[in-house]
């Protein structure tokens, strides 16, 4: 009997302290606009129901529609790190956006920084990795978020753009099958997972596998891919990176490959500074007008 009483209190004591059930996850604006470009804080759907993906928003004034472009993150596989991670903001690039009449939608992933949550992109083991599953994890993510926007009364239903860095850019790529009348283009700075294996640059993990999976994501894709890499870049070389293009094109996906200029010490984090999102404005227009019919006004 006095084993029945203390399982008694010790289950009661148990559903006293788990979350109520009813408890509803709420999506949306989480904060008034500021500055600059009406800059907001917002929630959006991830792909555990029971956690909203952090996300800033910006947006041009006025009331819309606007045409929709989501900025996919790098990401690392140190957990310490990520949880470390702050909001991702990309400010030279979603100033550039938002100049050329974008809402800028930047969310932060599962496993990043505040959001937190279970990292659901992991490759898995150095030498085992599995880049197909992770980036497929990553697409997911980008996709919640931008069908989420897309309901919103200020954006525009079509014609959307995804640009996707390193790991972000990884997923973008996963997406290239997606319907080209939803998403118009996609503009990828590095893309890739496994680079500074063991924190050393030059160096990439289980290369061949990223090499197939390239080839993998290009088989079916439907959306054009900008595809840029800076000179210096130590994660993904330009001549890795064309390798990366090349399977990718080889098996059925559009991709426009450019080497830019060497960008700071590291040109892996070009599209994070203004000089270098100077140094990529030619591409960045080339692929927003080849992702409408109407013509993007040069810098």
């Amino acid at each position: 009997m006095r084993l029945l009483n203390i399982f008694a209190l010790l289950t009661l004591r148990a559903l006293l302290s788990a979350p109520p059930l009813c408890a509803q996850v709420t999506f949306g604006p989480a904060g008034e606009e500021g500055e600059p470009f009406r800059r907001q804080a917002w929630r959006v759907p991830s792909p555990d129901t029971d956690i909203a993906a952090r996300a800033l928003l910006l947006r041009p004034a006025g009331a819309g529609p606007f045409r929709l472009a989501v900025v996919a993150h790098a990401s690392t596989q140190n957990g310490l790190r990520r949880a470390q991670m702050p909001q991702p903001e990309y400010r030279p690039l979603a100033a550039y956006l938002v100049a050329r009449g974008f809402a800028v939608l930047v969310p932060e992933r599962l496993g990043h920084g505040a959001t937190g949550g279970r990292y659901v992109e992991d490759q898995g083991g150095c030498d085992e990795a599995d880049y197909a599953r992770s980036g497929r994890a990553t697409a997911e993510e980008i996709r919640l978020a931008l069908e989420f926007l897309r309901k919103q009364d200020f954006i525009r239903k079509e014609a959307a753009i995804v640009i996707g860095h390193s790991a972000g850019g990884w997923g973008a790529l996963a997406l290239a099958n997606a319907d080209p009348k939803v998403i118009a283009g996609i503009t990828v700075f590095a893309p890739g997972r496994g680079g500074h294996a063991n924190d050393e640059p030059n160096r990439i993990c289980a290369p061949h596998t990223l090499l197939a999976t390239a080839a993998e994501f290009g088989k079916g894709a439907r959306i054009p891919v900008t595809w840029l890499v800076a000179t210096n870049d130590s994660y993904f070389s330009p001549a890795f990176s064309k390798g990366l293009a090349d399977a990718f094109r080889g098996s059925g996906g559009k991709v426009d490959f450019h080497t830019l200029p060497a960008a700071g010490s590291e040109g892996h984090w070009m599209i994070e500074s203004e000089a270098g999102v100077k140094a990529a404005s030619r591409e960045l227009v080339g692929a927003l007008n080849q992702s409408r019919p109407t013509a993007i006004k040069k810098p």
